[in-house]
């Protein structure tokens, strides 16, 4: 019987991915999904590693997706003189006029916008907090005067984090509408759209895929605000699943706030029925050392145990010494854990009677159906992927088989907690389409004889409605 990981692994690109062979070593050593960090792109290059992972799913028959992280609104000071030091106490002016060579007492804000929306005694956090100010002052046109609250080398170009201000920055910069347009093209598996803040940033992004695109590209909300967190239950009504980006966000709000804040969302989401990403410093030691530490080893495993349906590698995959053993190791550690009972998520049965709720059923159904019965697996044919969302959000025991005639939908897939897909074209009598995804799942070690198997389908097969039955079968 095929034992297969269940969370999926997403490994981010960049120069040390730049090869044919590593990504191919990665992808056999688990990587589902592969995330190309906007902040850090250039279109050649993004076009060269897109057609080596199709051209991997092709020759090698993987199906792994490609997500595309867009770089959202940044906030940064400018280039600083060497050895810029401040310290408790000092004042310092942040100006947003041309920019200049910043100093212990002037610095550059790239953020026009920044003295209009700052107010007295609100934070100014650099360099993922490690240097505290506090506003002073403002002009309200271009300047703001801050206390140091606690100071330390001001380097050059370091990020800008303002956990108290209510900034007007739209979510989408001018830079992401190009990126966005660039990757819809390239016909991308997902687009994550970072410091989602209102369910209004979603509605944005989703206007150009529909202005730029004819097929559906999901999108990811990636949390990392407060006021994401806020917001959430109106953010995942308008997206297609969620990141726990917890590198700004444990910035933006206390650090020792982030594990329940996490847990939170991963629990919002599985409610949502949409996948949940877990990112930031998972394996970061990692990224020098070919051994992990314990903590690092233990915050992979807690995810996985949240019920996360995948978990994500940054700067170990893409910039590290070691990315086909930081795969070998996060895959180990997911393995270990996974089907442990003491993973919980909401199971409870849908209720509001829209015009999937018949589907939902179904699903919902199936898998406990499956868990009841010890079916091996639950196979389901579908056209837009709306079925296997469905089931993976019950985290039934048995593998979940997709099959859908669309490859978009395929590669989409390879997100979701449990799901293999395939592609299937035939469209003949239901009972024949049953035997024939049956078979396959056989031939390719997801079934044994007498195992039981619960098919889902659209009947008839040729109209591709939703679906609408349900059958148990015992392998021959």
């Amino acid at each position: 019987m095929k034992q297969l990981k269940k969370t999926k692994i997403v490994a981010t690109l960049g120069p040390a991915t730049s090869q044919k062979s590593t990504i191919k070593a990665m992808i056999e050593k688990g990587v589902n999904i592969f995330r190309i960090n906007f902040s850090h792109a250039d279109y050649e290059d993004v076009k060269e590693k897109i057609n080596i992972i199709r051209s991997l799913n092709e020759t090698y028959r993987y199906n792994v997706g490609i997500l595309a992280d867009l770089q959202g609104p940044k906030l940064r000071i400018g280039a600083m003189k060497e050895d810029v030091v401040v310290a408790k106490n000092d004042r310092i002016v942040f100006s947003t006029t041309k920019e200049f060579q910043g100093t212990a007492d002037r610095v550059y804000m790239n953020y026009k916008n920044f003295p209009k929306d700052v107010k007295p005694t609100e934070r100014i956090l650099l360099d993922d907090g490690k240097l505290i100010f506090e506003v002073v002052k403002t002009n309200n046109i271009d300047e703001v005067e801050a206390k140091v609250i606690q100071g330390g080398p001001l380097r050059s170009r370091k990020g800008v984090n303002l956990p108290n201000t209510d900034i007007s920055l739209p979510a989408l910069t001018e830079k992401d509408k190009k990126d966005a347009e660039f990757v819809i093209a390239q016909e991308v598996d997902w687009i994550a759209l970072s410091f989602v803040r209102h369910a209004e940033d979603l509605k944005q992004l989703q206007d150009i895929i529909n202005e730029h695109s004819d097929h559906k590209i999901p999108i990811i909300a990636k949390i990392e605000k407060p006021e994401g967190v806020k917001n959430i239950d109106a953010i995942v009504t308008q997206c297609d699943g969620l990141m726990v980006a917890r590198g700004d966000l444990g910035v933006e709000v206390p650090a020792n706030e982030v594990p329940l804040i996490q847990k939170q969302l991963v629990r919002r989401a599985k409610q949502a029925r949409i996948p949940v990403i877990i990112a930031t410093q998972m394996m970061e030691t990692m990224i020098s050392s070919l051994t992990p530490t314990r903590a690092e080893v233990n915050d992979v495993a807690n995810s996985v145990m949240d019920g996360s349906d995948a978990v994500m590698l940054s700067g170990e995959t893409s910039v590290g010494k070691y990315p086909v053993q930081v795969i070998e190791r996060m895959s180990d550690i997911i393995k270990s854990v996974e089907d442990s009972e003491l993973i919980k998520v909401p199971q409870e049965p849908p209720h509001i009677r829209t015009n999937r709720y018949i589907t939902k059923s179904i699903c919902y159904h199936a898998a406990h159906l499956a868990n009841e019965i010890s079916a091996k697996a639950i196979c389901t044919l579908t056209n837009s992927g709306y079925t296997a969302f469905q089931i993976s959000a019950w985290r039934p025991d048995a593998h979940i088989l997709a099959f859908s005639s669309n490859p978009k939908i395929i590669t989409q897939l390879s997100l979701l907690w449990g799901v293999n897909a395939f592609y299937y074209d035939k469209f003949v009598s239901t009972d024949e389409t049953v035997d024939d995804v049956n078979q396959f799942a056989k031939e390719h070690g997801f079934l044994d004889p007498k195992d039981f198997v619960v098919n889902l389908a659209a009947m008839p097969i040729g109209n591709k409605g939703m679906v609408n039955t349900l059958r148990v079968s015992e392998i021959e």
